[in-house]
């Protein structure tokens, strides 16, 4: 096993059976450590999705796969084995994540309410904290927690990224799990499963989205997000250009944010922006980047607390967590002030679009149906973008002319050989 690093040994287990993982890992004590690395048996869960994963989470993705107690499970102490893959993972989830909070935590503009006209005029494209909106909210009151959802729909089934799962058996897994990045409940049919819907009014600055035009058509917008402490979600864009709102009903969250031309420490993206690389896990970044990250000029922090509601402009990269087991609500929606952003993205990636159903162009389709209803609205972004458009080509003409004005006006000229003018003057004489 020396001859194999680490992270090629686990590339290779993650091809084998759950059958084939058992057998192995009787072999060794150092092979049973890396047959029992739990990220092999989320895989295994998750591609298998057996019936009795979905009744009882068992502390850990194996005992669960297996349906093995904790009193059966056999422990070996392996003390000269040394793997920084296997560590990694262990540490991670070890992280309090509410030590980095302690100083400068809330650079984040923190307000009473705001007006319509005030979100245009100055708020559209900052982020910004609502204090009083949601604690009037019914479901803010009735203090929607992990324990009373799972208690009012502990059989229905929610969508926790790579797994659907009874509420119940979530709750299971939220208060006992050792995973390094915890998954996280992000459900977009939650206004069909629960009452929710009936609960909250959004504030009047969230409630302009032209979006709305597309009907039942539209993307997907809206989703009940709960998690356990560590969870949350890794530095990243929202979708279509648009607009959020989270809304904090049990639990607080940490927010830190940078500007849509600022890329954030330790966050690495494709030419295309299709692809986002990050550290694996929220701790990893923290103990990593988190100080770096708040001496950038741009960047802006902040905790919304249980009945307050946050504001993520268009296109600004930000990272959430949860300092404890929390339930929210968020949304994505286009203003008026970023109809133009919007259209681009979609006209101009849109491979990158996304959370339609159905919709062979969504540009296309948008397009048709806001010259329907805000022509206008419609017309000033349209002309806006070819202005930018026009700049941005001229802009490449005039610096194409000016590499190649420096080219042809060299006095130096050019010379094709293998020696120079004094080499070749030595040779005549």
């Amino acid at each position: 096993m020396n001859a194999i690093p680490d992270e090629l040994l686990l590339d290779i287990l993650a091809h084998l059976e759950a059958r084939h993982l058992q057998l192995l890992g009787a072999c060794s004590k150092a092979l049973y450590a890396f047959t029992r690395f739990d990220e092999l048996w989320k895989t295994l869960t998750v591609e298998e999705k057996p019936a009795h994963v979905k009744q009882q989470w068992r502390g850990t993705w194996r005992r669960t796969y297996l349906q093995l107690p904790e009193e059966k499970t056999a422990r070996f102490s392996v003390p000269h084995l040394y793997s920084d893959v296997l560590y990694r993972p262990y540490f991670c989830s070890q992280v309090d994540v509410c030590q980095f909070m302690k100083h400068n935590a809330n650079t984040i503009a923190r307000l009473p309410n705001m007006t319509l006209d005030e979100f245009h005029q100055q708020w559209t494209n900052t982020p910004f904290i609502l204090t009083e909106p949601v604690s009037q909210w019914p479901a803010y009151e009735k203090q929607w927690d992990l324990k009373m959802l799972a208690e009012e729909y502990p059989e229905v089934e929610f969508r926790a990224e790579c797994v659907d799962w009874p509420m119940k058996t979530y709750l299971q897994y939220t208060e006992n799990n050792v995973d390094e990045s915890p998954v996280y409940l992000f459900d977009r049919d939650f206004e069909r499963k629960t009452k929710l819907k009936e609960e909250y009014i959004l504030p009047v600055v969230f409630t302009e989205d032209y979006f709305a035009v597309l009907g039942n058509e539209r993307p997907d917008h809206r989703w009940l997000i709960a998690g356990p402490q560590s969870s949350g979600s890794t530095f990243h864009k929202d979708p279509n250009s648009t607009s959020a709102w989270n809304a904090v009903l049990t639990g607080k969250k940490y927010w830190i944010m940078f500007p849509p031309d600022q890329l954030p420490p330790g966050v690495y993206v494709s030419e295309d922006q299709a692809e986002v690389t990050s550290p694996v896990s929220l701790a990893e970044w923290l103990t990593g980047f988190h100080r770096e990250a708040r001496r950038e000029a741009g960047c802006l922090e902040g905790i919304c607390e249980a009945g307050e509601i946050i504001h993520v402009p268009s296109q600004w990269w930000h990272l959430v967590i949860n300092l404890t087991p929390s339930v929210a609500l968020t949304g994505n929606f286009i203003a008026k002030n970023n109809l133009r952003k919007a259209l681009r993205f979609m006209r101009d990636m849109p491979d990158q679009v996304s959370g339609f159903r159905k919709v062979e162009d969504p540009y296309a389709l948008f397009v048709k149906r806001m010259e329907q209803e805000h022509p206008i609205e419609l017309k000033n972004a349209l002309e806006e973008m070819d202005r930018e458009d026009e700049a941005k080509r001229k802009k490449v003409e005039a610096k194409a002319s000016s590499g190649w004005t420096a080219l042809t006006e060299n006095t130096g000229g050019f010379s094709f050989g293998f020696g120079g003018d004094d080499e070749a003057l030595e040779d005549e004489e």
